[in-house]
């Protein structure tokens, strides 16, 4: 096996005033001895990254039937691919909704627990550098933590996500496999799916061009193509998020968004968002490893903390 390899980064360090949901933090160096784990626990899916003196390990992604088996195959599994002992380890940060299954330590190393939000935005302004900006983290359905200079705010969600797309594609697709979703959407034609502005008006409307969606699916028939039925589930879930993004912002002068979680993967992103960004003048980021950003905000959390008491939750 080869020894552990870390790409070196500046550490996000703080705090700690934590009032009405708020974070404050500052950039500071701080030298952790050992490897501190951050671990994103999902219900089935499990992200974990390690961060040791400034350096974050490439992660690695498990998935099982449940999230306690996910847990553990991850850890165990990330440990034997970068040749790390248990007492390398001085912390292993948890966060996710898979977290509160896990009431102990984990192989008997000091285990704590990072909110979810604070996780989210602590990843995505590291990977992003961006500190003006509301992350979008499209998980099963779709928060937004809103990062606004040193202060970081849940400020909402809504209920569309990976989980909408896997639900809708099962009942019209029989398959829950986004993958394969997303392969079919390759192959399918939206137009044959959605109704857009040009369908109903023979000229623009104030802000609209002619191509703007006016009604995902309405154009829809019962012998639609199961390849363009996969195209329109995308897209509308896609849209759905991009546009909730944009109305979340309004009333501040943020223009920038961080999209964050496994959604973030799909191709049709690059399709999607960009007629959003024309559509509102806005921008969308996607960072290299947006789908670890938790994981990586989890560990960065108690690298804020140092060896100060962290949260339990």
């Amino acid at each position: 096996m080869s020894p552990v390899r870390f790409l070196e980064v500046p550490l996000l360090l703080s705090l700690v005033s934590r009032n009405g949901g708020r974070v404050s933090f500052l950039y500071l160096n701080k030298s952790i001895m050992g490897i501190v784990i951050g671990i994103d626990v999902g219900i089935s899916t499990t992200k974990i990254v390690g961060i040791k003196n400034g350096k974050v390990s490439a992660p690695i992604r498990i998935t099982a039937a449940d999230p306690i088996t996910s847990l553990y195959g991850a850890f165990g599994k990330y440990l034997h691919d970068n040749d790390i002992n248990l007492n390398d380890v001085e912390k292993v940060m948890l966060t996710g909704v898979g977290a509160a299954y896990i009431d102990q330590p984990i192989y008997g190393l000091p285990t704590a627990k990072s909110l979810e939000f604070i996780a989210d935005g602590l990843g995505a302004r590291f990977e992003s550098k961006l500190d003006h900006t509301i992350v979008v983290s499209m998980g099963t359905g779709t928060s937004f933590v809103k990062c606004d200079g040193d202060e970081m705010k849940h400020i909402g969600g809504i209920g569309v996500g990976g989980g909408t797309l896997a639900g809708l594609a099962r009942i019209m697709l029989n398959t829950s496999d986004i993958i394969q979703v997303a392969n079919m959407a390759k192959q399918g034609n939206v137009r044959n799916i959605d109704l857009t502005i040009g369908d109903i008006s023979a000229q623009p409307l104030p802000g609209l061009p002619m191509d703007t969606t006016a009604s995902n699916f309405a154009r829809a028939q019962s012998d639609a193509k199961k390849e363009d039925i996969a195209a329109g589930i995308i897209k509308m879930v896609l849209q759905s998020i991009g546009s909730a993004a944009w109305l979340a912002s309004l009333g501040s002068d943020i223009r920038d968004f961080v999209l964050i979680g496994n959604l973030s993967l799909l191709p049709q992103c690059k399709e999607v968002f960009p007629a959003l960004e024309k559509l509102y003048d806005i921008r969308f980021h996607i960072p290299k490893y947006s789908q670890y950003c938790t994981a990586i905000g989890a560990a960065l959390d108690y690298t804020i903390n140092g060896q100060q008491q962290t949260r339990q939750e």
